[in-house]
């Protein structure tokens, strides 16, 4: 069976997760090789946690929306189509209330921190935005698992 084409909204969050992980990685290195010489990058954990933060929030997204989520397959795959289709929906609703639970933690966070003007120590990278896009990847999340719940296996 062949993997279905990636969809042009799904190529355009690996290329910007893809982006975060080698600005990550990029920085990472610049910094190892500062200290070597004698002149550390400052900063650079920052930069990197805010890449993370794009990388991991584009990725579980992704994940859910290919259905890439682990399984175990063991088990499932030895299950007739009917109770095999069941699980799988059981399985997406408990993920979307993990999500909603997630999400609302995240917003709780974000809005009693709002007025805070919270930026990292040293660069003064704003977290607001970081918060938002947290929130983004987990409503996204939600409504996927959500979807997955309602509409059951792939056909």
């Amino acid at each position: 069976m062949s993997e279905p084409r990636a969809t042009p909204a799904t190529r355009l969050l690996v290329l910007v997760g893809g982006i975060a992980l080698l600005l990550a990685a990029a920085t990472d290195a610049v910094a190892v090789i500062g200290r070597h010489l004698g002149r550390p990058l400052l900063g650079s954990i920052e930069v990197i946690q805010a890449a993370v933060l794009v990388a991991s929030s584009v990725a579980l997204v992704i994940a859910t929306a290919e259905r890439r989520h682990a399984v175990v397959h063991l088990l499932v795959n030895r299950l007739p189509p009917g109770p095999r289709n069941r699980i799988g929906r059981a399985g997406a609703a408990l993920g979307a209330l993990l999500a909603v639970a997630l999400l609302a933690g995240a917003i709780w966070i974000a809005r009693d921190m709002w007025d805070g003007h919270e930026e990292s120590e040293l660069l003064r990278i704003p977290y607001a935005p970081l918060r938002l896009i947290e929130i983004a990847a987990l409503a996204a999340t939600a409504g996927l698992w959500t979807w997955q719940a309602i509409r059951g296996a792939r056909r």
